[in-house]
């Protein structure tokens, strides 16, 4: 397995625990049985849970083309040590990202998303000149 390959499936396993820490909290905030039952689904959640959702939804829309530039790099056997970089900086870009925008760190959310956002420009540009 290549390197961008091992780093989309850590990044998938990132993803697919985000929405714990929101969950949780709207369990907290409204009961279990109101949780599973929906009759809580109207009852707003706390700050920081309400960033962290929206922080989880942001991993899933950047996950598809992150995904799609390793899948083709990897088809096209464009793997080298910029695309390996660009897929670990983008991995521990959305780490940050995650944990400053749930944190509500100004302006950290913006440079977070603008780093992750340069590693796929800079894996886009080895796959296009290849």
């Amino acid at each position: 397995m290549t390197n961008e390959l091992e780093v989309l499936v850590w990044l998938v396993g990132l993803t697919i625990f985000m929405w714990l820490p929101y969950i949780l909290a709207h369990i907290v905030n409204v009961g279990l049985m109101e949780a599973l039952t929906y009759r809580g689904d109207g009852e707003p959640l706390p700050d920081w849970a309400a960033r962290a959702k929206r922080a989880h939804y942001n991993a899933i829309e950047n996950l598809a083309p992150f995904a799609a530039l390793v899948i083709v790099a990897h088809l096209t056997n464009v793997n080298n040590d910029v695309t390996a970089s660009a897929a670990l900086a983008f991995f521990w870009f959305r780490v940050a990202h995650y944990i400053v925008y749930t944190l509500g760190i100004p302006f950290g959310r913006t440079l977070t998303f603008a780093g992750s956002w340069l590693a796929q420009i800079c894996f886009l540009y080895q796959i296009v000149v290849a």
